[in-house]
């Protein structure tokens, strides 16, 4: 088997990408109360995170996410922290200011509930959004942590998973000051030992970007990693993309299959128009991320993987899915 198919392989089998699979069976069950918005919301299930009108040209961003059970019992500190971490990116990716949160705690241990709440008070420290209320349960025989949170936006500069097109350029934009984290391979740590007005800032890059008119979609990269992110936006978008993995950055010390499956503290992938890849790639960069672009978005469904001289099919989504979401009508 080729280096390349070899990837692929893994990437595809990775449980970051294939845990994503039940999405679309919970989405189905809420099919027959859409109707009951009353046009309230203007995106639903399938991004990173729901926009709803509340008139005027401002919307409210409403997202929720729960910390990997794996993470959890590794580390209840981390998972507090990076329950404030998870949540503050979705509202960034769609060029959103977080605005608060509140948590669904569960732990029959005292011990393991204080650090999991000393983990999510440092999140709040770090990332500077508040957490204003939630529900505890002591009583369950496992512990878990689940983040709601809101954010807000223009309307008119909302960054969206299903609008990427045929020909724009797809960029990647990663804060590679970080390490592999403790708890897991597939962490990328760079947010706990900086200085918090400079996590913030790298996480208001998308709002930048979205106001300036400078991307047509983007997504947070998360447990899928990079390629798994990316076939979730072309899913969303009804495309297909061709990626030379070879421009995609990475740390040196760090393989490109375990890169190609992290999930960076801060990591984006957006597409553009060429004439805005170059000023996309600037704003990046002077917030401190570092940018490529690493292919085209095309119309042909499939997700191809360029490495050196061979071209794979690493999904194609006449046959295959990751969430099942197709948001774009």
């Amino acid at each position: 088997m080729s280096e390349l198919k070899s990837l692929i392989k893994e990437l595809r089998e990775f449980e970051g990408v294939k845990r994503k699979q039940p999405i679309e069976d919970v989405v189905k069950l809420f099919e027959s109360v859409k109707d009951d918005y009353n046009g309230t919301t203007l995106i639903d299930f399938g991004d990173d995170a729901a926009v709803i009108d509340i008139g005027g040209n401002d919307v409210i961003l409403f997202s929720a996410d729960g910390i990997w059970g794996k993470i959890t019992d590794a580390s209840p500190w981390w998972a507090g922290y990076t329950s404030v971490l998870v949540n503050v990116n979705d509202i960034s990716a769609m060029g959103g200011k977080p605005i608060a949160m509140v948590n669904v705690l569960a732990s029959n241990n005292l011990e393991i509930c204080n650090e999991l709440i000393q983990g999510i008070n440092e999140g709040i420290k770090k990332f500077g959004v508040p957490m204003v209320g939630g529900h505890m349960h002591p009583d369950t025989p496992y512990t878990s942590i689940s983040v709601a949170i809101i954010g807000i936006a223009k309307k008119d500069s909302i960054i969206r998973s299903d609008t990427a097109k045929d020909g724009n350029i797809i960029i990647v934009a990663y804060d590679m000051d970080g390490k592999i984290g403790r708890n897991s391979p597939y962490s990328w740590d760079s947010t706990s030992f900086k200085d918090s007005k400079k996590v913030r800032d790298m996480y208001m890059v998308m709002q930048k970007l979205g106001e300036a008119g400078l991307v047509t979609s983007g997504k947070d990269i998360s447990n899928p990693g990079t390629i798994g992110t990316l076939g979730m936006l072309c899913e969303s978008s009804h495309v297909g993309a061709s990626v030379d993995i070879t421009k995609i950055p990475r740390p040196n010390s760090v393989p490109l299959a375990q890169w190609l499956k992290v999930y960076p503290a801060t990591g984006y992938i957006v597409t553009a128009t060429e004439d805005n890849v170059e000023p996309c790639i600037t704003t990046f960069e002077e917030t401190g991320l570092t940018a490529a672009a690493i292919g085209t978005i095309d119309n042909t469904g499939k997700i191809e993987l360029l490495f050196e001289d061979e071209s794979d099919t690493a999904f194609d989504f006449r046959y295959d899915s990751i969430t099942g979401i197709n948001m774009k009508s």
